[in-house]
């Protein structure tokens, strides 16, 4: 995406910090709104930071009731968006697939589909002999169940971004990428200066959705925001003849977070390191190997004879309990530390800040997302984690 690089505002009705999934949702669902002075500032190129090394899955499957409902009203906004705001972005529901292996996270499983179909999501059990025949490259020893929900999927976090850009300019959002916030001064009279390296903007209203930049951005205005940058891996397998018109689930081993999915005509997979350390760091290490060979070896033991053609490293913004952070202290709003599920979320969470910064009564409550409820001891922990 290119830069964009006319002159910084002087003032604003809101700004933006952040130009992934979040920010570019946040200002598009405000200027639809009619909110017509928004500028977002990008401190590299829109989508640039995790958004566009996520791996795409979008799914409703989770164990929080405040998760669940922002994944299934994503879903439903990622159904539609190449009508609105208007951008292809090859969505495939072809399904999550979550492989089970112990008894504990069977139950817990068990219970998950529970609240999910309560509130209208589709996923259900599956026995063994069920997973393997929706997803044919999986070893099941071990395996005792599995989850599904047929809406879930993927699609392409790059053309996301752009579809929100896109029709946010033309409702007036000025984007100004490759500008790298430096200060946000309050000013005492309801206002702010975001100092930047291009310039400086007076405005009423921050958002926050610097992702894994977030607590810098936070520190500048008081607000713990407790967001740890931490490194994710994911790989491509060369073209699978095997593969091809065969749907294919996006597929978890969840005991050792081991996934992949289809992408092109070969593979995308990954998989968490435990051994990871917080950090900015961006270079593919080979360190994870021998646990991703073992969990392949295991789960999908083909997948050793596939050739793999590349890869690349990006970075998860996780929070001390794996739940985003979205609320405001005064009119600095936050919408970051989703822990590898912002993308997914990202069409409901710019719904829900629109209408924080406006002052309406978003269609889910999030006052359990606030920061302070480390501080008050109030965590909220989500299992459906990968």
């Amino acid at each position: 995406m290119t830069s964009d690089s006319a002159e910084l505002p002087s003032q604003a009705e809101v700004v933006v910090i952040g130009g992934g999934v979040i920010g570019t949702s946040v200002a598009f669902h405000l200027a639809e709104a009619g909110v017509r002075d928004v500028v977002v500032v990008e401190r590299d190129e829109l989508g640039s930071g995790s958004t566009c090394k996520a791996a795409g899955g979008v799914r409703a499957q989770f164990s929080d009731e405040l998760n669940i409902r922002l994944g299934a009203r994503s879903l439903e906004a990622f159904q539609r968006f190449p009508q609105r705001p208007g951008q292809e972005i090859d969505l495939h529901q072809v399904g999550y697939l979550f492989l089970l292996s112990s008894a504990e996270h069977v139950t817990a499983f068990e219970r998950n589909v529970d609240l999910q179909n309560s509130l209208g999501v589709r996923s259900r059990m599956l026995t063994v002999e069920e997973a393997r025949r929706m997803s044919p490259l999986i070893e099941t020893d071990g395996l005792l169940a599995a989850t599904y929900s047929p809406d879930d999927g993927h699609c392409t976090p790059e053309s996301v971004v752009l579809g929100y850009a896109t029709a946010a300019r033309r409702l007036g959002v000025r984007f100004h990428t490759r500008t790298t916030v430096r200060s946000i001064v309050g000013t005492g009279s309801d206002t702010f200066r975001v100092q930047t390296d291009r310039g400086e903007v007076s405005t009423g209203n921050v958002v926050c959705a610097a992702g894994a930049w977030s607590r810098s951005i936070g520190e500048m205005v008081g607000v713990d925001l407790p967001v740890s940058p931490l490194r994710r891996q994911i790989m491509f397998t060369e073209p699978m003849p095997e593969l091809h018109d065969r749907v294919t689930p996006f597929t978890i081993d969840f005991a050792s977070t081991f996934y992949f999915h289809r992408e092109g005509r070969g593979l995308l997979f990954g998989m968490s390191d435990p051994d990871e350390t917080p950090g900015f760091k961006l270079d593919m290490s080979d360190a994870w190997l021998p646990r991703l060979t073992e969990a392949i070896e295991r789960r999908a033991p083909r997948l050793l004879d596939v050739g793999v053609r590349n890869g690349w490293a990006g970075l998860y913004e996780v929070t001390p309990d794996h739940n985003a952070l979205i609320g405001s202290a005064g009119r600095f709003f936050y919408a970051t530390g989703f822990s590898g599920h912002g993308f997914l979320q990202g069409p409901a969470v710019g719904e829900v800040v629109r209408d924080l910064v406006l002052g309406r009564e978003p269609f889910v409550d999030v006052s359990s997302l606030d920061a302070s409820r480390f501080a008050a001891d109030r965590a909220r922990p989500e299992l459906n984690c990968v």
